[in-house]
Parts: structure tokens; C-alpha cells; sequence
């Protein structure tokens, strides 16, 4: 035992130390005790626990250093539009400061308050409330996940064994470790019996490890240490108890972690298109900026400082039309709303730009166990010397029955009796040779407990009613499984049979085969033949080459009640039996062969469908897995994913293809991976991004973490993944599911398609703003605009009135197009390219074509109002030049509200007519309603009428508007027919 007095002369920092110089595989499990002052026989005491936690902080993995709140709402600014914006307002300030400040004593010095900056920025604050929201609940979603367990783990403290949450485990605690626990730190073993621990999150391997308290001789690698256990990873068989000597960051898991956090995101492709986007608005408006003010100072020159003020006016205005000042808020907002419900769907998306990303992935790699499987091994065949027999049913559930191979639902009454005997025999063999546990949860959910494999034959048993007819055997002892061994044996009392006692033994079929001398035929037990072996090991090879993982199944009548009447078994002197685990040789002996079994990993039966859609999308889906060759090529033609007689590539053929070409030559054309590494993932993944593919990587393992970081969509699993794997990804599986998948990569598809609607929307009904004002002040004269003898620049609209356009039509139908149903099925084209445009050639020729209309029937509009024009000559004595002007002007930005309304439901399709699904999309026209609505408002109340420069119209006038307006429709509908034409030529 250990002095706890120890405890008050070590330090926690010389603990540390201590075990920081040591390698704890290579010290004695009693000297870490010592190091780390516990007595494993006790544990640590409450309080000793409480101040190593306060000392070494809680047992979990160090995130990123949460970002204040403000510096979050400060990011929303960090924007080349809200760049333009923002000098837009600077401008705005400086024109009205210098107007202010040259006014006339005692004559109105315009604007009382800097209208323009006040509404810009009111704007900008808008957006960044939006967006600050949406990120918000973003990351609400994902720390709910990780909130939908609160893991806990058993340790030994003050004598007794209790239930502590993991984040509480502290350096020294003992770890009581059972089969389907978790092991939520790093320690060392001392004490174990038949442990066998599943590291594949940690090291890939996918069969268990076994476990031994012995010291080890010298160094090894992370998968040999058999006295250690590891954070992250699961005990599948046994029990045993370790000292833990880390926690949190300083487990292995959390050195992989540190690793990780040093890489840096990309950018997503539409992050990427949008600052582009930005960048072209940006030197667009400086351009016509320029190229108006050049044009002003020829024609008219500048007289006074009025007309400069004017013409830096003219500038905010050019900015103001130039840039869809709601673009960002509605690209949050459509994002987060597509978010939402991907998230109800069991697809939580932990950043909005990557949703663009997902309905761009051209290809998916998937791991094989538990996302195109079921992650429930089952027992579908059952081989036995007089035939053979499958297993209905899949999964957990014990439902199901024994039919004749082929057979349809209904077979199992042409199974013959003594085959069905010796089916239960084998069965039941395999359910009693067993440490495995199913149960039933209290929503009635089955679940396993202990080793897949085993609890699949205990599933098989009940489905055959076995378990029944071997009810009345009791365990009285065990010849654990181990690795070397390849086998498990136990005896169990036979308590209808005077207690008589019986060995039942299940293992690998060519180890537990040279153990028998017998075989089950016909009901009747004959020595077993030359013939027999030669038959039972080709069935064997048959199952293995269909991907089936074999069990084979034996048992032998004692004919004695006691363990020390069973002939060869060692006794002391006092008539004890020793360790029986110690005399196998004796116990499994002259077995009888009942049978074997083939045991699978079903594949889900919605993949197939999800992998067909995927294909039919163009998108390849790839299988990475661990596992053999033959079961990952099978489970893979099931699916669909490769035809019949495909072949899988496994990481030593990898390994081989030492050219760079050679290996993306590979991965170009091998859609299956099996026996890979941690690093295969990687290299796959870098070689198909550099094929020009975008890559969505699934994985659950810490070792599968790189890979899915390096991946344009890492995915991670909700239910087994690990920490680690789910803060590299961009995408969690709450579900696990591959359908999930692409249901995601569906609903992205759909999401970018109506960003490209309102991309057409506001960039076209942006730049017929652009237009308007440019023309407008180039071709001032000629409309009537500008009258002979005017002094100073006259602008056919103001800052404020495009600004409200911006606000108007910008917001609503834009947010309604981000929300339009489908027009057709998105899952029915490839995948855009990784250098495809989000706005491409044909998108700009619509934008423009559509601005120009948008434009002239504007100016068409004011100049009808104005005198001197070139469609009518108003006289200008009738209500003067000033009153004239502001109806003109009330004209142009009413007609352009009412184009950009009918833009909208053009913009809905680059091909197909406005006339179908007309009406489909409800909320696009409920914007429509309140945006007219809104300049109904602005015409007619009396303090807007000041505030926008606006007059009341009269009824003929509004008529004249939506005419005029109309033509943007007509254009539009005559351009998609010609289009279509030429489309349908070309096909």
C-alpha cells in the first residue's frame, strides 16, 4: 500500500514531473503509484481529487480561445462591400460638412442631418446584427450536440467505486474499466483480466487490442503498449483497472489536437467569388466615378465649391447604386436558414459558408463501419456438416428466422429437421461461449453491450429460439479469448441433467477444427473424417471470398457435476481446481464440430439509394476503410458504388505507387480502399483535390482528423466520433448516416442555386442603378435634366431615393429568392467545377442586359416629365424647373422600384419562363405586396416626401410607371426564348 501522507510531500508539479521523464510502459505499475501518490487499493480521496483538478484543470481537450462578443460583432464589418459602404459614408460626411460649412449667413445651409451617412450606417448595423445572430446560433446547434451526452466514467475514490463525470478525472485517479466503457484518459494498467480494448479511433487498427499490466522491456509504439489505455478509445471485452497519468491536453489524443489546431481554413469557393465579386463592384464604380467626373468638368466645369460638393455627391451616390448593400445579411441569413434544415435532417453544419461548399462536392469518402453500415454485426449464414441455412433479419433486433438459402421470407419451413438441429447446437454453442450482452432500453431500442461479433450470435440464437433450448446451462467457468489463442471456451452446469457439466468453445474455424475429433450429424455425434475437415475449411474459404467473417462452433458433455471430477484438470492439495484459464489443453479436447457461422456488417439499406442519387448527381462516391479487401469489395458492390468482380486497393499497393502521377492515376480511377493507414486517408484525399475535385471526407477516429481538416467537407460522426475528428470538421452526422450526406450535399445544391437567384437579382437591379445615374448624368442635356442656363451638376436621382431602392427591393424579394422552392432536380446535373464561377459568363449577361432595360425605360420615364426632353417638351414655366425635377425625379424612382419588382421574378431562372411556378414561391410575393406597399408610403407622406425629395403622383402616373416597368419582364422573357432556342440548337 502507498502512504495517502505522500500526498502533502509531492507536489502536483513534481508529479508532473516525475512522470514527464518516465515513460509509464516501462515503469513499474507500483513506482507510477508511487510517483503519483495513490494507493490502488483506495484511490484518491475527495479532496485530493478536488485540488489536482483545481492544480491540472478539467480532463478535456483545449479548444480555440473563445472570441469576445464584441470582437464577433466586429468581424461582420470585415467586408469589401461594407468597405465601398463605408467609404460611401465618409464621403457623404465630409460633402455635408463642407456644405454646412459654406452656407450663407441666414440662407438654408441644406440637410439639416447627414441623411445618407445616418441610413448607410444604419444599414451596416442591421446587417452585422443579422449576421452575428445567425453565426451565433450556428454555434448553438453544435455545442447542443456535443451537450446531448454527458459522458462518465467509474473510478475507485475513497474506497469505493462511483460515477464522476469525465471532465472531473484528475492525474492518479484510478480508472474501473468494463466492458463498453470508455476510456476517457490515458493511464496505466495494473490489473486486468481477459481486457481487450479497441484503439481504432487512436492507432486505425480494427481488431482489438489485448491488454497486460506487465512492464514492458523497451520502447514501443503506440498500438504495442499493452499496459497502457488510451483516451478516446472503448473496452470491448473484460475488466481491469489503470492509474491515469493523463489528462486533458497531455493525453495522446490531445497532442494530436495541438497539432491540428496550427493549420489555417480556406476560404469557401463563394466566400472567394463574393470578395471578387466586391472587388470588380469596387473598381466598376471608381471607374464610372471617374470617367462622370471627367465628363462634368468638360461639359460644365466646376464654377464653385457647390459643384464639387455635387459632384463628391454624385460619387456616394454611384456607390450607393453600385453595391446591394443587403448582399451580405441575406447571404448569412439564407445560409443559416438552410442551416436549420440540414440540421433537422441530423446534418449540423458548423459554418454557413460551408453549406455553399457542400452543394459543390464532387466527391465523398466514406468510411465503411457504421455510415454506409449498419455498425451492427450480424449473423446471416450458418454452415453445418448437413447443409446450410441464412439467418433473416439485421441489426440488434432479435427478429428474424432460419430459411433455406435463396429462400424468400416464408423458406423456413423447408429447413429439414436435423439441419435445423444442428443450427441450434451451433448457435447455441456460440450464445453460451459468450461475454457479450443485448438488452433493451426503456424506449424499447435494442442495444449491445460488450464485443459486435459476440452479441451477433447472441441475436442469431434468440432469432432461432437457441438461447431457449440452452436456458438451462449455467457458467461455471471460462477459458478466455486471446489473440495467440484465437478461441474461447467455457463450462457451463447443464441443470435438467443433474448439473452434469459441458465445454462450449467458439473461435477462428481452422484453429477450433484441430481441437475436434467429432462432428454433429443428423442429430447424431460420428468421429469426424479426413473428408469432414476438407469440407468444413472450403466452406471456410467460400464464406471469406463472399466477405463473410467465420466463426466456428464446437461443445463436449463432460459427463462429471465438478470441475475437479473432469479427467486431467490440476487440483491442490485441498481439492481445489487452479486457474482453469491455465489448462485449455485439457478443457478443449476432443471437441464436437456443431458448426460455423458467417458474420457481417449489413449495409444500410437507404445507401443504396443515396449512393445511386449521388452517381446520378455526378458526384463519386469512394470507400476508405480498415477492413479486408474482400469485405470492403463486397459491401461495396452491394452498394453500388463499384460493379461485380471490382476490386478494392489496399495501403501497401498504395505504398507501392511511389510517382505522384502514378498515385493520382490510382485514385482517379480505384473507387475502393481497404487495409489503409491514418495517412492513406491524407494522401488520397490531397491527390483527388489536386485532380480538381471538391472532397467531403468522413471520420470518426482521432487518426482520421488530419484527413478530414485537409478535406473541402470534413465530416464528422456525432454518435463515435471522437473530440478531435469533430472539431476538424466543417459538417457533424448526428445520425452517422451516409444518406445524411446527401441529403446535405442535395440541400446545399438547392441553397446555391437560389444564392445564384439573388445574385442575379440584386447585381442586375444594382447595375441598372449604376446606369441610371450615368447616363442620366452624361446624357443630362439631351433628357432635360439638366435646363440651359443651369449652374452646378443636376443628378437624375438622389443618394437617398437609391438607397431606399437598395433598402426596398434588396431586402425581402431577395431573402424570398433565397428561400425559392426547386425548379428542377438540383441531383439531376454535375457538380460545378472548382473554377467555375458563382457568377458566370452567361449570369453577366443577364445582370447587364437586364440593367441596360432597367435604365432606359427609367430615364424614358423622367424624361416624360421634364421639359426639353427627347419625347416631349414640357413647358418649364408651369411649375417650375426645381418642382418639375422633383416629379421627374419621384417618376424615375418609382419606375425603377416597380423594373426591379419584375426583376425579381424573372431573376428566378436564367432559361425557363417566368409563367411556371408562377405563383409557387408565396413569400417572393408577399415581398412584392409590402415593398409596393412601402413606396406607396414615400410618395404620398408628407415628411418622407421631404426626406426623399419625393412628390405625390397622381393615379395616371402610376400606370405609367408599371408600363414602363414591364418592359423589364417582356426584355427579359424575349432574351430566355432566344437563349432557348440556341440551346436546344447546340443540344
Amino acid at each position: 500500500m502507498v502512504d495517502q501522507n505522500l500526498d502533502q510531500s509531492t507536489s502536483p508539479d513534481e508529479q508532473a514531473a516525475l512522470l514527464a521523464n518516465a515513460d509509464p510502459s516501462l515503469t513499474d505499475s507500483q513506482d507510477v503509484a508511487k510517483a503519483l501518490n495513490v494507493d490502488p487499493a483506495r484511490g484518491l480521496s475527495s479532496e485530493e481529487a478536488a485540488r489536482r483538478l483545481e492544480k491540472f484543470g478539467p480532463n478535456q481537450l483545449a479548444g480555440a480561445p473563445p472570441v469576445p462578443k464584441w470582437k464577433k460583432f466586429l468581424q461582420q464589418f470585415q467586408d469589401p462591400l461594407v468597405y465601398l459602404l463605408l467609404a460611401a459614408t465618409g464621403i457623404s460626411l465630409v460633402a455635408w460638412f463642407i456644405e454646412r460649412a459654406n452656407a450663407q449667413p441666414g440662407a438654408e445651409g441644406g440637410e439639416a442631418l447627414p441623411f445618407d451617412a445616418i441610413v448607410i450606417v444604419l444599414i451596416l448595423i442591421v446587417n452585422a446584427v443579422l449576421g452575428y445572430i445567425q453565426e451565433a446560433r450556428a454555434e448553438q446547434a453544435v455545442d447542443a450536440l456535443a451537450r446531448m451526452t454527458a459522458p462518465q466514467t467509474s473510478v475507485l475514490r475513497d474506497d469505493k467505486v462511483e460515477r464522476i463525470d469525465t471532465s472531473q478525472i484528475v492525474p492518479g485517479d484510478i480508472l474501473v474499466l468494463a466492458e463498453g466503457d470508455s476510456v476517457s484518459a490515458d493511464g496505466r494498467l495494473f490489473a486486468a483480466a481477459s481486457l481487450r480494448i479497441a484503439e481504432a479511433s487512436l492507432t486505425g487498427e480494427s481488431v482489438a487490442v489485448g491488454k497486460k499490466p506487465e512492464t514492458l522491456a523497451e520502447a514501443k509504439a503506440l498500438g504495442d503498449r499493452a499496459n497502457m489505455v488510451f483516451n478516446g478509445t472503448s473496452v470491448t471485452q473484460g475488466t481491469g483497472r489503470a492509474i491515469v497519468t493523463g489528462t486533458g491536453m497531455s493525453t495522446q489524443v490531445g497532442k494530436i489536437a495541438d497539432m491540428l489546431s496550427q493549420t489555417e481554413d480556406e476560404a469557401t469557393p463563394l466566400q472567394k467569388e463574393m470578395i471578387r465579386v466586391s472587388k470588380i463592384l469596387g473598381i466598376a464604380v471608381c471607374i464610372i466615378a471617374v470617367v462622370v467626373l471627367a465628363a462634368l468638368a468638360i461639359l460644365e466645369g466646376f464654377h464653385s465649391v457647390h459643384d464639387i460638393i455635387d459632384s463628391l455627391l454624385l460619387s456616394v451616390s454611384l456607390a450607393v447604386a453600385a453595391v446591394p448593400e443587403g448582399l451580405a445579411a441575406i447571404l448569412t441569413v439564407v445560409l443559416a436558414l438552410g442551416v436549420q434544415r440540414m440540421a433537422q435532417h441530423n446534418a449540423i453544419v458548423k459554418k454557413l459558408s460551408s453549406v455553399e461548399t457542400l452543394g459543390s462536392a464532387s466527391v465523398i469518402c466514406s468510411d465503411k463501419t457504421g455510415t454506409l453500415t449498419r455498425n451492427e454485426m450480424t449473423v446471416e449464414r450458418v454452415v453445418t456438416a448437413s447443409g446450410e441455412v441464412q439467418i433473416t433479419g439485421t441489426g440488434y433486433e432479435p427478429s428474424g428466422h432460419m430459411v433455406a438459402p435463396n429462400a424468400d421470407e416464408q423458406g423456413e419451413v423447408h429447413v429439414p429437421t436435423n439441419i435445423r438441429t444442428e443450427v441450434i447446437a451451433t448457435l447455441g454453442a456460440g450464445a453460451l461461449a459468450n461475454d457479450g450482452e443485448l438488452r433493451q432500453d426503456a424506449e424499447g431500442m435494442w442495444e449491445s453491450v460488450g464485443d459486435p461479433t459476440e452479441v451477433s450470435l447472441i441475436v442469431a440464437a434468440r432469432k432461432t429460439k437457441a438461447d431457449r433450448s440452452h436456458a438451462h446451462f449455467t457458467r461455471v467457468a471460462e477459458v478466455p479469448f486471446t489473440s495467440e489463442r484465437k478461441r474461447m471456451s467455457i463450462i457451463a452446469k447443464d441443470e435438467s441433467d443433474a448439473g452434469n457439466l459441458s465445454v462450449f468453445a467458439k473461435g477462428a474455424p481452422d484453429v477450433l477444427l484441430s481441437y475436434c475429433t467429432r462432428i454433429l450429424v443428423n442429430d447424431a455425434v460420428r468421429p469426424m473424417t479426413e473428408g469432414d475437415r476438407q469440407s468444413i475449411l472450403a466452406s471456410v474459404e467460400r464464406l471469406s471470398n463472399e466477405a463473410y467473417r467465420t466463426l466456428g462452433q464446437a461443445y463436449r458433455p463432460l459427463e462429471v457435476n465438478s470441475l475437479a471430477q473432469i479427467p486431467g484438470i490440476m487440483s491442490n492439495a485441498a481439492g481445489q481446481v487452479t486457474d482453469i484459464a491455465d489448462q485449455s489443453e485439457t478443457i478443449e479436447s476432443d471437441l464436437i464440430w456443431a458448426g460455423m457461422v458467417g458474420i457481417i456488417d449489413p449495409p444500410r439499406t437507404e445507401v443504396r439509394d443515396s449512393v445511386a442519387e449521388s452517381h446520378r448527381a455526378g458526384i463519386r462516391t469512394v470507400m476508405i476503410t480498415g477492413d479486408h479487401p474482400l469485405t470492403a469489395a463486397r459491401i461495396a458492390t452491394d452498394l453500388g458504388i463499384i460493379d461485380k468482380g471490382g476490386k478494392a486497393l489496399t495501403g501497401d499497393q498504395l505504398d507501392a505507387l511511389t510517382d505522384k502521377d502514378a498515385f493520382d492515376k490510382a485514385t482517379s480511377e480505384v473507387s475502393v480502399y481497404a487495409r489503409v493507414a491514418p495517412e492513406h486517408k491524407l494522401r488520397i484525399v490531397e491527390s483527388l483535390q489536386r485532380q480538381g475535385n471538391i472532397v467531403a471526407m468522413t471520420g470518426d477516429g482521432v487518426n482520421d482528423a488530419p484527413a478530414v481538416k485537409s478535406a473541402d467537407i470534413g465530416v464528422a460522426m456525432g454518435i463515435t466520433g471522437t473530440e478531435v475528428t469533430k472539431e476538424s470538421a466543417k459538417m457533424i452526422l448526428a445520425d452517422d448516416n451516409f444518406s445524411t450526406i446527401v441529403a446535405a450535399v442535395r440541400e446545399g445544391r438547392g441553397i446555391f442555386d437560389n444564392i445564384r437567384k439573388f445574385l442575379r437579382y440584386l447585381l442586375s437591379s444594382n447595375v441598372g442603378e449604376v446606369f441610371t445615374v450615368f447616363f442620366g448624368v452624361v446624357l443630362a442635356g439631351f433628357l432635360g435634366i439638366t435646363q440651359p442656363g443651369t449652374v452646378g451638376v443636376t443628378v437624375p436621382l438622389l443618394a437617398t431615393q437609391l438607397l431606399w431602392i437598395n433598402l426596398l427591393t434588396d431586402a425581402a424579394p431577395a431573402l424570398a429568392m433565397g428561400v425559392d422552392p426547386q425548379t428542377d432536380d438540383v441531383m439531376n446535373r454535375k457538380p460545378r467545377g472548382v473554377n467555375d464561377r458563382v457568377i458566370d459568363r452567361e449570369m453577366w449577361g443577364d445582370i447587364i442586359f437586364i440593367g441596360i432595360i432597367m435604365a432606359v425605360v427609367t430615364l424614358i420615364g423622367m424624361d416624360l416629365h421634364l421639359a426639353g426632353g427627347l419625347f416631349t417638351d414640357r413647358s418649364v414655366e408651369a411649375i417650375g424647373h426645381e418642382a418639375q425635377m422633383v416629379e421627374a425625379r419621384t417618376m424615375g424612382f418609382t419606375i425603377l422600384v416597380f423594373a426591379q419588382m419584375f426583376n425579381a421574378l424573372s431573376s428566378r431562372s436564367h432559361l425557363q419562363s417566368v409563367f411556371v411556378g408562377l405563383f409557387s414561391n408565396k413569400w417572393l410575393w408577399g415581398a412584392i405586396g409590402l415593398s409596393t406597399l412601402l413606396q406607396v408610403v414615400v410618395i404620398y407622406v408628407p415628411f418622407l416626401n421631404e426626406a426623399f425629395g419625393t412628390t405625390p403622383l397622381p393615379g395616371w402616373a402610376w400606370l405609367e410607371c408599371i408600363d414602363l416597368a414591364l418592359f423589364v419582364l417582356i426584355a427579359s422573357e424575349l432574351r430566355k426564348v432566344v437563349l432557348r432556342a440556341m440551346a436546344k440548337n447546340k443540344a
